[in-house]
């Protein structure tokens, strides 16, 4: 039996929106399936050395659903639910993205940074994580093409 394989799309950069991709690369690594990430758009700065990652309250309306909408609007509630979520993350163990990330580079998941993204905001090589590919769509449809599972997140 060959190898399975997944591609996993990565679109948004949120803290939230961050761990699925490296949750999911990661298992997969675990299970013994090849994996590769295209990070693309917003996703792309989940590759950056230095994390500064937010939660946005209006992103999610699951996040909060007792809050109205009019105050998730209001200045300085970004950082609060920002706040909120890494104190939540810390009392209950999980791993930072860091971590995954780390986990993920240790399981030999190769990561794409999406070539034209890279140029439209300006990222830098160095501004990136060490074993990070460059190279635009065609470069990942190959893989993703031959995959047995292909997700956009």
């Amino acid at each position: 039996m060959s190898q399975k394989r997944i591609a996993i799309i990565v679109t948004k950069g949120t803290l939230d929106c961050a761990y699925p991709p490296f949750i999911l690369a990661s298992t997969a690594t675990a299970l013994g399936w090849e994996c590769r990430m295209f990070f693309t758009l917003y996703g792309l700065r989940l590759l950056k050395k230095e994390l500064q990652l937010k939660v946005s309250p209006l992103g999610n309306p699951a996040l909060a659903p007792r809050v109205p909408v009019l105050l998730r609007v209001m200045p300085g509630m970004q950082s609060l639910f920002t706040r909120a979520m890494h104190r939540k993350i810390q009392e209950k163990g999980i791993a930072s993205i860091e971590e995954l990330r780390r986990l993920c580079q240790e399981a030999e998941v190769r990561m794409f940074a999406c070539q034209m993204t890279a140029d439209l905001h300006e990222y830098r090589k160095e501004d990136l994580i060490d074993g990070v590919e460059a190279g635009g769509a065609a470069t990942f449809f190959d893989f993703a093409g031959q995959s047995d599972i292909c997700l956009l997140i």
